[in-house]
């Protein structure tokens, strides 16, 4: 089988411009190892930890935390919630499916919060549960 003079050129074309594309990435990588590549290194560590803890706190805030589960985790963020407001959290779904309920434990009845109250509180149980991923974490 013949192969066509313009099919061997055009193929010939193609792999000088991969094997040009590929030296200049060689030389590109060489330069940035060279260079300050250890703080781009650093950078995109903290970057990657950080996604991993918001993935981890949004987790532990969806299910463990919701659904009443006896964590030591859990637990400890409850009570630094608790110990910031002054009373005791109660956080729920209720039957119908609707969205979570905010109360607050009284000797009476659970009092329900406020949309500002429950915002605030939300807020702040996200920030307690974000350092306290931050420091079990490795």
């Amino acid at each position: 089988m013949l192969a066509n003079t313009a099919d061997v050129r055009i193929m010939l074309r193609t792999y000088g411009k991969q094997l040009s594309n590929a030296k200049r990435l060689a030389r590109f990588r060489r330069a940035l190892r060279l260079s300050e590549a250890q703080d781009v290194v650093d950078i995109s560590r903290q970057a990657r930890r950080r996604e991993l803890v918001e993935r981890i706190a949004r987790e532990i805030m969806e299910n463990l935390i919701v659904n009443g589960a006896e964590n030591p985790v859990v637990e400890d963020i409850l009570d630094r919630l608790e110990a910031e407001t002054g009373w005791p959290v109660l956080l729920e779904y209720p039957l119908d499916g609707g969205d979570l309920r905010i109360l607050r434990r009284s000797e009476d009845a659970p009092e329900s919060l406020g949309p500002e109250e429950a915002a605030q509180l939300m807020r702040r149980l996200w920030e307690i549960t974000l350092a306290k991923v931050d420091e079990t974490m490795l």
